[in-house]
This record gives C-alpha cells, structure tokens and sequence, in this order.
C-alpha cells in the first residue's frame, strides 16, 4: 500500500507500514532511554541526600562528647552510662556499612543517649546548667535537620523502589542491575518529647 506523503516532506513512495514498524520500534527505545536515564537521575538523587544526612548525623556526633562532658561534671558516679553513650556514638560514627546497618547503630546511639538524657532529669543543677541547656537547645536543632534529610532521603528511596518494582520499569531495573534501597528509619532523642505536665 503507497501513501502520497508529499505534503508531509516525505518521499512520495514511503510505504505506511514502514513507518507503522518505525513508529513500533522506536517509542520503546524512546521509553527505555527515559526510564534509563530516570534510575540514574534517581541513584544521584539518593546518594546526594544521604550526604545530607551524613552531614547532619557528624553534626550530632560532635554534639554528644560536650553533652557527655557537660552531665559528667554533675553525675560522675554515672560513668557506666557515659562510657555506653561514647561507645554508641564511635560505633554510629565508624558504620560506614548499608543505610540499615547504619540505621540500627543509630537507634543504639539513640537509645544511650535517651538513657543519659533521662539520668539528667535526676539532677536539677544539671536541668539548670546554661551548657545544658544550650546543648539541648543545639541537639534539638539538630534533630529537626536529621528529619528533614532522613524524609527528602526516604522520599528518593521510595520513588527509586517504586521504579524498580513495578511493571514495566522493573524490566530496566533488572537489565541495570537496580535494587530497592534501604529507607532510613531511625528513633528521635527524647530531648524532642514535650515534658509532662503533672496536676
């Protein structure tokens, strides 16, 4: 079967079948190429805000030895609590492993550090002390900025699982070897509960 595709700048003897074949081979590749290029665009995405949240979690590693420092000046008899908080921290500072692996040191990390804080309530002058409270008042912060990098980090890691599992971008993933990544789930120091008021 000819078509007169004069008008559309095609040679007058182009058959309609070619270009139905063309058409056919051609929007695969085009779909391929963009869910290619989406997965790189994604792994990027999701190495960058890891670093964010490395970032932020160094930042939360060198809060720790003052605030350590800072309860052992009104609890020294406290020492074993001390010593698991900077054990915690250096082993949440040396995993350098999966984002899970991470994520379990920092929930230990977390939870010392929990445990430390609920010693401090025991002490008055400590809840008193201007370098705790300014500590306190530095850790909060940075808990609000782990946050906010742990959700723009779980948002890449969920879009990226999304791709990799359903049909058919699965196919690509599979071709490029892409795996669903870890989310970054991790517990919140309690320093960010708001007290309890008793009546």
């Amino acid at each position: 079967m000819q078509i007169d595709l004069v008008a559309s700048g095609l040679p007058d003897n182009v058959p309609i079948g070619l270009i139905v074949v063309g058409a056919v081979v051609l929007v695969p590749v085009i779909w391929f190429i963009a869910t290619l290029n989406r997965f790189v665009r994604l792994r990027n995405l999701i190495h960058e805000s890891w670093a964010n949240v490395d970032v932020v979690l160094k930042r939360r590693y060198e809060l720790i030895p003052n605030l350590v420092e800072t309860v052992k000046g009104y609890a020294a008899h406290e020492r074993s609590a001390l010593e698991q908080v900077i054990a915690a921290r250096n082993r949440a500072l040396a995993s350098t492993g999966r984002v899970r692996e991470q994520a379990d040191d920092e929930r230990r990390l977390v939870n010392e550090v929990n445990h430390l804080l609920a010693l401090a309530e025991a002490y008055p002058d400590l809840k008193a002390s201007e370098n705790f409270l300014q500590l306190q008042r530095e850790l909060v912060n940075t808990e609000d900025r782990i946050a906010a990098a742990r959700r723009f980090y779980n948002a890449n890691v969920r879009e990226n699982n999304t791709l990799v599992q359903q049909f058919p971008s699965l196919i690509v993933a599979r071709l490029m070897g892409r795996q669903p990544e870890d989310f970054f789930e991790v517990d919140e120091l309690a320093i960010r509960k708001a007290p309890a008021v008793g009546f």
